[in-house]
């Protein structure tokens, strides 16, 4: 494989040196030459789709960008925070301007070279004679692009609300001053697009050929975008409004249902995969399995930085004693959402502030480390000890072992995906980054139907995900239902970059200005181990900042493009 990337590079490199010597080389048979090299072939045409598997994304919020390729999206959720030095990564408290969004800044342009990218392989790729001659690889190569091209958008809107719809790449005649459509016209190009190559792709593939796009992956890109666009931020009855935020179609929550059951009917509505206890539950985020619809494999033949140890969370995410950077630090107040063994919430009396780890449900114990939490051949020490000499600081704590800077100030780390069965700067050959799976879809199909009034299906897939974790089948109705659904979204999709947009599309503005909450953990001289809730950092709100500013240097080079509201 590394022949082929290395053939790739070659005609890349041909392709520029031919660029360069354009005063003495006949440059339209220079680049017809490359042309016809790249696209006379269907094993060189699959080559242009690898690089673009890349807009998936993975661990990393920003590739790009040195620290944010070693952490995601959760810091600036309800669920964390970043751990670091008190940094403000995001930029949530300083607030967003169209000159910076800390480490979002280069989300915008790192979406629209992905764009360009397939623009360019779909203008091309009809009339190539790798087309001719193997139409059946070839044709299924294009659904791959168009259904990258398609998630890449999903990815846009929910960042900036409408953008420019282009299908075609921009050559140097064309105008650059370019419009945005609405948000409704670039859901039904997302749909659009999703559809065609649904139609195309396979229902499965070989285990070889994990990580590419599906029929089933496309589907659920699809159900994902047709229940964001139906919520309630979207909603022309809400701020901000108008056409660049605004979804108006009277069947949204229809077609949300609809989009989440065509998934459902190919699985057969199954259960998903059963497990008897916190670490079965934890293992299913760690290799391919039924449930996954779609998710980035690492592969050197299709991902850059899959083999960074530097960027997978085994190191990024593990407590600091143990030689981690535990860079997100799921707060208080998100572990409070994991409700105890026998399903009452934390609110409900059961739940011991005392000894807050004590008889919760198995996700608690398999998504995060705690104070005791047994990791890695040892029990994670975040206390530090009032008398040294009877007992020394945790090994975790401010006054631990390994850069201290990156202790914990939540009590808190994340335990997900972490792969104890190989080092902690080692590589796990197989573990996936989850990106679309069928728990997912089940709490889309829940939130759609108890919209449409149909509460009996609600209850019935949000059980689903409830049971599989050994919670207690649903059973409650009207708002409590809905706040049921919201919950076990909540925790059951923890760290896999859905808390940042749901609570925005739910505008549940409780969960995105709020005290962040930590546990100081302390080990008296008789050995006895007390903790104390206090507040780490308050994050404010903006309401501007339900979308991303477009930035300023885009709008300065295309007037016509209109800002987002606030900025």
């Amino acid at each position: 494989m590394k022949n082929l990337r290395l053939a790739y590079i070659w005609v890349i490199l041909a392709l520029v040196v031919g660029a360069g010597c354009e005063d003495v080389l006949d440059t339209e048979a220079s680049d017809a030459f490359a042309e016809d090299l790249i696209y006379s072939d269907s094993e060189q045409v699959e080559r242009l789709v690898y690089p673009v598997y890349n807009s998936t994304e993975s661990w990393g919020l920003n590739k790009f960008q040195w620290w944010s390729r070693r952490f995601n999206i959760e810091v600036g959720s309800f669920e964390a925070r970043f751990n670091f030095n008190d940094l403000d990564q995001l930029r949530l408290r300083a607030g967003w301007t169209p000159s910076n969004v800390g480490v979002l800044q280069q989300k915008w342009r790192n979406y629209w070279d992905y764009v360009r990218l397939a623009n360019e392989f779909l203008d091309k790729i009809d009339d190539s004679e790798a087309m001719q001659t193997d139409p059946e690889k070839v044709n299924l190569l294009k659904a791959e692009m168009k259904f990258l091209r398609a998630n890449i958008y999903a990815k846009l809107i929910k960042y900036y609300g409408g953008v420019p719809i282009l299908e075609n790449a921009l050559g140097l005649d064309d105008n650059f001053d370019l419009v945005r459509n609405s948000y409704e016209e670039c859901v039904d190009f997302i749909v659009k697009e999703l559809d065609e190559a649904i139609a195309v792709l396979p229902e499965s593939r070989p285990d070889s050929e994990f990580g590419r796009a599906t029929k089933l992956a496309a589907m659920a890109v699809k159900s994902r975008v047709l229940l964001y666009a139906a919520s309630e931020l979207h909603d022309p009855s809400t701020s901000p409004s108008g056409p660049l935020y605004d979804y108006t179609k009277s069947t949204k929550w229809q077609d949300a249902a609809d989009a989440a059951k065509a998934v459902i009917d190919i699985v057969g509505a199954r259960d998903l995969i059963p497990v008897a206890d916190a670490t079965e539950y934890h293992n299913l985020f760690l290799s391919p399995n039924q449930d996954i619809l779609f998710a980035r494999a690492y592969s050197a033949a299709y991902y850059d930085f899959g083999t960074d140890a530097n960027s997978l969370w085994n190191q990024t995410q593990a407590p600091s004693g143990y030689g981690g950077w535990a860079l997100s630090s799921p707060n208080h107040n998100f572990a409070l959402l994991y409700n105890m063994a026998d399903g009452t919430s934390t609110s409900e009396g059961g739940y011991d502030p005392a000894n807050p780890n004590e008889n919760r449900e198995i996700r608690y114990y398999a998504d995060l480390n705690f104070n005791g939490a047994q990791f890695r051949g040892r029990d994670v020490q975040y206390y530090l000890s009032e008398d040294v000499d009877a007992f020394p600081h945790g090994l975790d704590s401010p006054q631990g072992l390994g850069n201290t800077g990156h202790s914990s100030k939540t009590g808190y780390n994340i335990r997900k995906f972490q792969d104890e069965s190989v080092g902690l700067t080692d590589v796990s050959p197989n573990r996936p980054y989850i990106l679309y799976r069928l728990a997912e879809i089940y709490l889309n199909y829940a939130e759609a139907q108890y919209h449409l009034g149909e509460e009996g299906i609600a209850r019935e897939f949000v059980s689903k995900v409830s049971t599989r974790a050994l919670q207690p089948t649903i059973t409650s109705s009207g708002p409590e239902l809905l706040e049921d659904i919201k919950r076990e979204r909540r925790v059951e999709l923890a760290f896999e970059g859905h808390n940042f947009f749901d609570e925005r599309r739910w505008m549940n503005e409780e969960h995105l200005g709020f005290d962040v909450k930590g546990l100081k953990w302390t080990k008296a001289a008789d050995g006895t181990v007390s903790n104390e809730e206090y507040t780490v950092v308050t994050r404010p709100w903006f309401e501007r900042q339900y979308y991303l500013p477009i930035p300023a240097s885009e709008v300065e080079k295309a007037p016509s493009m209109v800002q987002n509201d606030g900025y």
